[in-house]
């Protein structure tokens, strides 16, 4: 560099900056290929295990001022995002989302299922079917034991009833007096019978 007046302008060192750049270069093309590079591994999307809460908040009163926390205030709270959705709808949104389903790790891929896996889950159907209707089948013949014995029990009580008044029937008429004692006395009957004359 010169000291000149005239020669105010910063000189440059070309074979520094040259290595600079040499060494920028290397830098830039050992990043530039990402197959070097470890992915992020997300898991696929799989159901859900836990049932979501949409009714534990309903038809109730908050008071919410400048100090309530997110979670406390009015809507239903995300802990995953740290964030609050005002609604059960947008809410219901916001879970299935694909940002939601990033912060838990996941990606929106779905598994392929293998044909040994779809006949797995229709023999397990099928046997949840069978045994429904098992259960029917129980239940069916327990109501219909259960109605039989109503009926026998409404049909002995009918036929209690009959003789009941069977032998009031026979009481009554009968009177427990003889033919004979009764004509003596003056009446034969309660004129049930016609007499000819």
């Amino acid at each position: 560099m010169s000291m000149r007046p005239d020669d105010h302008r910063r000189k440059w060192d070309k074979t520094e900056y040259q290595r600079l750049a040499q060494e920028r270069l290397q830098n830039q093309t050992a990043k530039a290929n990402p197959k070097d590079e470890e992915p992020i591994q997300r898991e696929n999307l799989k159901r859900r295990d836990y049932k979501v809460d949409l009714d534990s908040k309903l038809g109730k009163s908050v008071v919410i001022n400048k100090n309530t926390p997110t979670s406390q205030s009015g809507g239903y709270y995300c802990n995953v995002c740290d964030c609050v959705v005002k609604d059960s709808i947008n809410f219901l949104d916001h879970i299935n989302g694909k940002k939601h389903q990033c912060n838990l790790g996941m990606s929106m891929k779905v598994e392929r299922s293998t044909v040994d896996q779809i006949k797995e889950r229709f023999k397990a159907n099928k046997q949840n079917m069978e045994e429904k209707q098992k259960d029917y089948e129980l239940e069916r013949r327990l109501r219909e034991a259960k109605e039989e014995e109503e009926r026998y029990k409404e049909h002995r009580k009918e036929k209690r009833k009959e003789r009941k008044r069977k032998a009031s029937d026979t009481d009554l008429l009968g009177g427990g007096l003889s033919d004979d004692m009764a004509a003596i006395m003056g009446f034969s009957g309660f004129g049930g019978t016609k007499k000819n004359s």
